[in-house]
């Protein structure tokens, strides 16, 4: 039976297109509030196109929401005649909403800004990067983008032939060095707080929060350390048939999960065991199905 992908993909695409639009709008809203209330009065340049914004603001006297709506018009346009339609399409409802939720959260941030006064700079450096990466962290699960920036990395990705990560780094680099040539370099050290954490939070909150460990052990007491996995930590785990790649010889590895606060005392247990164990560890963002333990293996 013929098995096409592109309708598995639209079919994950139209689950919950309600609840995806709705997180998109939050997302926005929350990123133009940040943006308003901690970026633009601050100076704080971290990149993208609200970076260039504050740029121009000062350089020349442009209104910085003005300035992000156009641009983010010209963007759109074009990525249509670089990028085309389909590419164009992912990134024109955020490229769109953004401009737009700057403006309508002005006078928001405004009143908030008056009524809650933060006593310290770092303070609001540190809250300006936490609803930065979480609307950040929103509006990606939600399978969007907020357009700007990410038009000019697409770009940059397409015909520099560089991997999208390099390209948005390269990008914001350019902004936030820009933004330190003109407001100091304290601009650029807070700039990149802000850039480390928000993308900190994002991961966090496109992944979760990582409290369980993968184990792949390859021990020669491998009895011994499933008898310890199985009845200690009451959970399961997965023998692997594995071929050493220089000497060839077959061998079986186990793989468990095991609970991040049981992690340091289940490897010295291994250790124990078997000094001379071989372990790759990785940590495990959602784990489903197996055995569910009832009791703490190691109190």
């Amino acid at each position: 039976m013929f098995f096409n992908l592109n309708k598995v993909i639209e079919k994950v695409k139209e689950k919950n297109r309600i609840l995806r639009l709705s997180m998109l709008g939050i997302g926005v809203f929350l990123l133009a509030l940040a943006y308003n209330m901690f970026l633009e009065p601050n100076n704080l340049v971290t990149g993208g196109i609200s970076g260039l914004a504050i740029i121009c603001q000062k350089i020349f006297s442009i209104n910085a929401s003005f300035f992000i709506y156009i641009f983010s018009i010209i963007l759109i346009i074009i990525s249509y005649f670089t990028l085309g339609l389909k590419e164009t399409s992912k990134q024109i409802l955020g490229a769109i909403l953004y401009p737009l939720m700057v403006s309508f959260t002005c006078p928001l941030a405004r009143l908030l800004n008056n009524y809650f006064v933060l006593d310290s700079f770092l303070l609001e450096v540190l809250l300006a990067s936490l609803v930065i990466g979480f609307a950040g962290g929103i509006i990606y699960k939600a399978g969007y983008s907020s357009g700007g920036n990410d038009i000019i990395v697409m770009i940059m990705n397409k015909y520099a032939k560089m991997p999208i990560g390099k390209c948005n780094f390269i990008s914001n680099v350019i902004i936030v060095l820009l933004g330190g040539a003109i407001f100091g370099l304290n601009n650029v050290i807070y700039a990149v707080l802000i850039i480390y954490l928000n993308s900190a939070v994002v991961d966090k909150i496109l992944l979760g929060i990582s409290n369980s460990k993968q184990f792949f052990i390859h021990t020669n007491e491998i009895n011994k350390v499933k008898e310890l996995i199985i009845k200690k930590l009451n959970t399961g785990v997965t023998e692997l048939e594995t071929t050493g790649g220089y000497s060839k010889r077959r061998k079986k590895m186990l793989m468990c999960v095991v609970a991040t606060r049981d992690y340091y005392m289940f490897k010295q247990a291994v250790l124990e065991i078997d000094p001379d164990a071989f372990f790759v560890i990785n940590d495990c963002y959602e784990v489903t199905g197996g055995v569910k333990r009832t009791t703490l293996p190691f109190i």
